[in-house]
């Protein structure tokens, strides 16, 4: 049975130029629209997530970013559903504990910090501005995700220039043949 790809974008959101906007163009994947992109509640997101793995039974593969980083992880802690997920692919994870960030995203502290029950991947970058380097090592070691340094790609979003990121894809490629 083929995963379906679940895309699970940050706060506000991906816009089109944005991989993971481009990858549901390229390869179909499935973005989680969440009922509120500029205020979102941890415990919303997680129900939407919940809901829309339970619309299929095929087994799914994630594709965070930012803040969805976050959520893959609230997620997984209180899901009962975990094993119908073959991997994650964690891009770019937003520190909701920065005294900076935080504030703006109340629910979403603090960050749950205990090992995934699937495999994964956390690519970070080191000229993040939403998530020091150290922070996103340090989250990939307690996920047990494994750890690609991009180098300096900001945010890893449409900024970054990546396009449609055919190394990201690769990556993911790789959870699908672990699973």
């Amino acid at each position: 049975m083929t995963p379906r790809v679940l895309v699970l974008p940050g706060w506000l959101g991906s816009g089109p130029d944005h991989w993971q906007s481009r990858w549901e163009v390229l390869y179909g994947d499935q973005r989680v629209e969440q009922h509120d992109w500029e205020t979102p509640r941890r415990g919303d997101w997680m129900a939407r997530l919940e809901e829309v793995l339970l619309q299929d039974n095929r087994p799914a593969l994630l594709v965070a970013h930012s803040l969805g980083c976050i959520l893959t992880a609230a997620w997984a802690a209180h899901s009962q559903n975990t094993a119908r997920v073959l991997g994650a692919l964690l891009v770019a994870p937003g520190d909701t504990e920065d005294p900076d960030l935080g504030p703006q995203l109340p629910s979403w502290a603090p960050i749950v910090r205990q090992p995934l029950p699937f495999s994964s991947i956390l690519v970070g970058s080191r000229n993040d501005p939403y998530c020091r380097f150290d922070k996103a090592r340090e989250l990939a070691t307690t996920w047990g995700s494994r750890f690609v340094d991009l180098g300096e790609r900001g945010h890893i979003n449409a900024e970054s220039g990546l396009g449609d990121w055919r190394a990201g894809r690769d990556l993911l490629d790789e959870l699908i043949l672990k699973a």
